[in-house]
């Protein structure tokens, strides 16, 4: 009989220490037995370590004293983790809730398919526990990127693993011989886009990237009404146009996100209808010109 291969579990706790304690107890219930969990904890406390191993008393609390972003402190737990043997490592957001299946159901997704890099799960809302969040990702000829199926309800139409373009960075599983391969999470992302790069790198270098139905999470930290702040429009303005710089996207792709970003600025500056929008049409200015000045990592 084969051992089961060792996954190692990275969660960056960031004060919601409520969440990442209902994060490892849904950890706590997996089926599956060899499991590691490594959290990367940016508040560090004796009281957040103890409410933790109060929870779970093997978990590996790492005290964070510097903000490196999603993945830049994420980064250094991937390291441990690979550090200590893990065959898997399942970079997971301190707020979501894994099935008791769901890792049992990605690592047997990869069972002898060695080419299969990076798996993830089926993405619900925790709000509306039967809609979708994320059922892998797609990039569109023009290298835009968005969720598959998000905000449809399941139905049982989501059935066997299939090859997507990314996998959401709220719950993603990559092989131990990708990180080897190509490397971690590119920390000049800080935030947003670097789950789409890490993919895309990975399927660049010959690597499958799977999304496993079979496999259920939810997560609490984007609702149907999530309305993003202007942080988010300058990471995701400057962080898609490194995407497109640092995967080599062809020409057309480039020039449709270039005359995007400069109709929506227009647009933002000229609309009356659009007058709320000026701290997010100065958010995606900057996050423009912060790219072009190759300025990366945190705003």
């Amino acid at each position: 009989m084969t051992a089961e291969p060792l996954v190692a579990c990275v969660i960056l706790n960031f004060n919601r220490l409520h969440d990442t304690l209902d994060c490892l107890r849904s950890l706590s219930a997996s089926s599956y037995g060899n499991l590691s969990i490594w959290v990367l904890d940016c508040q560090p406390s004796g009281h957040s370590r103890a409410a933790m191993q109060s929870v779970r008393a093997d978990v590996h609390v790492v005290p964070l004293h510097n903000n490196r972003g999603y993945a830049g402190n994420n980064n250094i737990g991937i390291g441990l983790a690979v550090e200590h043997g893990a065959e898997w490592v399942f970079v997971l957001n301190d707020d979501v809730i894994v099935a008791p299946d769901a890792i049992a159901n990605l690592v047997a997704a990869a069972n002898g398919e060695p080419l299969i890099g990076i798996v993830g799960p089926l993405v619900f809302h925790a709000d509306e526990p039967q809609v979708v969040q994320s059922a892998g990702g797609v990039i569109t000829r023009f290298w835009t990127a968005k969720h598959a199926r998000q905000n449809e309800l399941d139905g049982g139409q989501f059935s066997t693993p299939h090859p997507v373009d990314w996998i959401s960075g709220c719950a993603i599983m990559i092989r131990r011989a990708v990180i080897e391969s190509i490397g971690m999470i590119d920390e000049r992302f800080f935030l947003y886009w670097e789950e789409v790069e890490w993919c895309v790198r990975a399927a660049q270098a010959g690597w499958t990237v799977l999304h496993v139905p079979a496999a259920r999470i939810w997560h609490k930290g984007v609702q149907r009404n999530y309305r993003p702040g202007p942080s988010v429009t300058y990471y995701s303005t400057r962080n898609h146009l490194l995407l497109l710089s640092a995967r080599r996207a062809p020409f057309i792709a480039r020039l449709a996100v270039w005359s995007q970003i400069v109709r929506t600025l227009v647009s933002w500056t000229v609309r009356p209808k659009w007058r709320g929008k000026r701290p997010h049409r100065d958010a995606m200015w900057e996050g423009a010109v912060d790219f072009v000045r190759r300025r990366y990592g945190p705003r």
